[in-house]
């Protein structure tokens, strides 16, 4: 699909934004969040459009619009093609999420699709290696094993492991083959690592999934609460927003909750900087001196929650100084960030990581929404809370079903909403399991360990390296007993181990739509054709239904239809009357927006909703409710029964939780905690973002991060090289002194091994280091509070050496940039 833009729109802003030829925006990497363009409250943030392009701008033939892939903003971007090949990319002045900026993954990341080792050719492991082969034949080799699972253990031996990069259409296909083909619940998301508690903290609170607040209430908030939320890293172009209003005339204020002192934490009003796996006592500590203070919208909250009562006797057990006993942040400091968040007027809280993947992850992120709701903070301007997304299509997994529910947002507990699924696609009811949970990644692996699942198909993902225990899952993924298909699109420490692997299209090789955060809705078109032979997923899923012989209870082919558009057409429709409405968000429609659009979407509002919950009713209804909850602490499901007996109708949820200490203690052999994360050039297991040059060279090695007084305890100086071992390895990396709390160190998850000089050395990737445990209710893996031990490498050489590693240096308006 082509540029819709005039010429001379076009050149009018590149004039404005001073374009200076192609590389005009190297120093990208360093001043990640570009120039700041203040704006008050109610204004428009005004526009500024980032562009990189590798050949001059006269050689583009044409820019064909998409969304960037490597976080969960969602920006808008246009692909400039040039010859047949990718050639550059912009920001879409006029799209609602980004308003033309890209961040440095995404100005840079796209040339990854260029990289010389992109898998052009199918692979089958024959005599103990893999070996290139022809498409009929690697196909053939899933099937027939396929059949063969299927004929001697049933679909219970089949599992299938996604991406959270993916477009709908992929998804939606994939889950239609699993649950209703195959008939097996093991389905799950990589999406289980960073986004599943997003999902069930939503539902618990409001009965459904989906984001309620739009991007532009950063636009019209006064109060900011990040909990857990490294904006400026993880998704750069949403904190250039919220720094743009920082540095405004009418600057919000601004509370974050971080053990580290990330950039926005240095932006802060007040920082929390308190100890891994303590966010709920702090949480509850804020609950407290709300409710204490009368920072409470009482009308709203009878109006409109249940379960006041319950929150405020337990909150009443966390007065500051018992947070700040438990957290190692001073009460003081607390009473202070409960008065910016109580005194605002519209606040918006966002949550991720910090919190998503440590102690408690679903009781923290509950006590996040129960603030916004005590406050009465939802469903208006200026006024709500974000469950953030870690990847960029991660909400699309959780709509069309491909991450441990059902699509639409379906109840597996109701089997009227289970009906509705079994009449759309044509099949027996009793075909599509819901005689419990859909299986989560975690016992996924559970049953390829044990040897109940035999077959695994991971598509675009690499838990090689993104899963914890990493010893654990080379062992489960290499046995003989499991069939492990790989799709991907490069080379990775998970190909390695598959005995098929079949090469893949990437974005801007496919078209298809895709959902961020603030569900906005963005349809990518294809602007080049895949290298080689590679396909697209949708495509390779479609071939393997019909070679399966997949059919519905008429015979007729499942699923039903050949190309993108047509599976989108029919999930819209299945999305009919759901909280995720989307019926009336067909490609056409997309189109002729060109910024994209926010479900629900429906003919009653075509032109989409900005906010959920503006008239403060929620599907919390035993009906309508996409699950009925769980015991926040030991994830025990609640039966239909219980909460038909307890029916909120329509009212949102005020779960309280008491603080727990984490499982796994610190002790005089593991004294510190390891908490791991991302940083601002890479994107998971960088499978793309190391492929790119100025990515790579801005970050291009494992380093760990301390304390300076713990490293002096250590005998360790910058740079020195650390071994961190924690009660199942040990890793080795530099050593970068620059952690800002005591007893903490951090590592970032990106680096494995495909890149290094022995590949078979297992010794720096973070998650060598972290635990098999889950949370409770979301069952995503607990990867911020392992205990280690740090020391010094004996046999390094003497002094240490410059680390790479970037740094926000802030001048005299905010921006920041440089690397140390």
């Amino acid at each position: 699909m082509g540029d819709r833009r005039t010429a001379d729109e076009v050149r009018a802003v590149d004039r404005h934004d001073g374009y200076d030829g192609h590389d005009a925006h190297a120093g990208r990497t360093a001043d990640v969040w570009g120039a700041r363009t203040p704006y008050a409250a109610g204004e428009t943030w005004p526009r500024r459009v980032d562009e990189h392009l590798t050949v001059p701008p006269e050689q583009v033939e044409r820019w064909v619009r998409s969304a960037c892939v490597l976080c969960s903003n969602g920006c808008g971007m246009d692909v400039a093609v040039a010859d047949g090949r990718m050639v550059g990319v912009r920001g879409r002045a006029d799209d609602r999420i980004n308003h033309g900026r890209l961040g440095p993954k995404g100005l840079f990341g796209w040339q990854a699709n260029h990289s010389d080792d992109r898998l052009t050719r199918p692979m089958v492991r024959t005599d103990g290696r893999l070996r290139e082969t022809d498409w009929d034949t690697a196909m053939s080799a899933v099937v027939d094993r396929s059949k063969a699972v299927l004929a001697e253990h049933g679909p219970l031996a089949m599992a299938f492991y996604t991406s959270g990069q993916l477009f709908a259409e992929e998804y939606y296909a994939q889950a239609l083959i699993a649950r209703a083909g195959i008939g097996t619940p093991h389905l799950d998301g990589n999406t289980r690592l960073c986004t599943a508690t997003a999902q069930w903290a939503l539902i618990e609170s409001f009965g459904s999934d989906g984001d309620p607040g739009s991007y532009t209430d950063v636009d019209l908030c006064d109060t900011l609460l990040l909990v857990g939320h490294n904006v400026a890293e993880t998704q750069t172009v949403l904190w250039a927003r919220m720094l743009d209003r920082l540095h405004g005339p009418d600057r919000p204020g601004l509370v974050v909750i971080d053990p580290r002192l990330t950039p926005a934490a240095r932006e802060a009003d007040v920082h929390l900087p308190v100890r891994p796996g303590t966010n709920v006592a702090v949480l509850n500590a804020l609950l407290h001196e709300l409710i204490g203070h009368g920072w409470v919208d009482r009308d709203f909250v009878e109006a409109h929650t249940v379960g006041y009562t319950e929150l405020a006797r337990v909150a009443a057990a966390y007065p500051p100084e018992k947070a700040a006993e438990i957290c190692g942040v001073p009460a003081d400091r607390i009473r202070q960030a409960a008065r910016v968040i109580g005194t605002g007027s519209r606040l918006v809280s966002t949550v991720l990581q910090g919190v998503y993947q440590s102690h408690q992850a679903t009781a923290a992120a509950v006590q996040v929404n129960n603030i916004n709701l005590l406050r009465g903070m939802i469903g208006r301007p200026g006024a709500t809370v974000f469950q953030m997304n870690g990847q960029p299509t991660a909400e699309n997994t959780r709509e069309t079903g491909a991450n441990g529910a059902l699509p639409g947002y379906r109840n597996w507990q109701n089997d009227t909403q289970v009906r509705e699924l079994a009449e759309a696609w044509n099949v027996d009811m009793l075909r599509i399991p819901h005689w419990s949970p859909p299986t989560h990644a975690m016992e996924i692996l559970r049953h390829c360990e044990n040897g109940s699942i035999r077959f695994l198909w991971v598509t675009g993902t690499n838990p090689a390296v993104s899963l914890p225990e990493l010893h654990r899952i080379r062992s489960v993924c290499g046995s003989d007993r499991l069939f492990l298909v790989v799709s991907d699109a490069f080379p990775t420490e998970t190909t390695a181990l598959a005995d098929v692997v079949l090469p893949t299209a990437l974005w801007a090789e496919k078209t298809g739509c895709m959902t961020n955060a603030d569900r906005t809705v963005h349809l990518s078109h294809r602007a080049v054709d895949p290298p080689g032979q590679a396909r697209s997923d949708f495509d390779v899923f479609v071939d393997y239904a019909r070679r399966m012989d997949l059919a519905d209870r008429d015979g007729k082919p499942l699923p039903p239809w050949e190309r993108p558009e047509d599976a989108w057409r029919d999930f819209i429709a299945l999305t009919r009357g759901r909280p995720c409405d989307q019926s009336a968000l067909t490609y056409e429609r997309l189109d002729a927006a060109g910024g994209g659009i926010q479900w629900p979407c429906t003919e009653q509002a075509p032109g989409g909703t900005e906010r959920l919950y503006a008239d403060h009713r929620f599907p919390t209804a035993a009906d309508t409710c996409e699950d009925y909850g769980h015991d926040l602490t030991t994830g025990a499901q609640n039966e239909a029964g219980e909460y038909r007996a307890h029916d909120p109708a329509g009212r949102a949820i005020l779960k309280a939780a008491h603080y727990l200490p984490p499982h796994e203690t610190v002790d005089e052999d593991y004294p510190l905690r390891l908490t791991t994360g991302r940083t601002v050039h890479h994107w998971h297991t960088r499978t793309k973002t190391a492929r790119s040059p100025e990515l790579r060279r801005a970050a291009p090695e494992m380093w760990v991060e301390l304390h300076p007084e713990d490293a002096a305890d250590l005998g360790v100086d910058e740079g020195d090289m650390v071994r961190v071992a924690s009660r199942r390895a040990d890793i080795e990396a530099p050593a970068v002194l620059r952690g800002h709390r005591r007893g903490v160190v951090f590592a970032p998850f990106h680096y494995g091994y495909f890149d290094q000089a022995d590949p078979d050395r297992h010794t720096r990737a973070a998650n060598e280091l972290t635990r098999t445990e889950w949370d409770p209710v979301s069952k995503q893996p607990i990867l911020k509070v392992t205990p280690v031990r740090v020391v010094k490498v004996a046999d390094a050489e003497a002094g240490g050496r410059p680390v790479v590693v970037w740094e926000p240096a802030l001048n005299s308006s905010g921006t920041a940039g440089g690397a140390r």
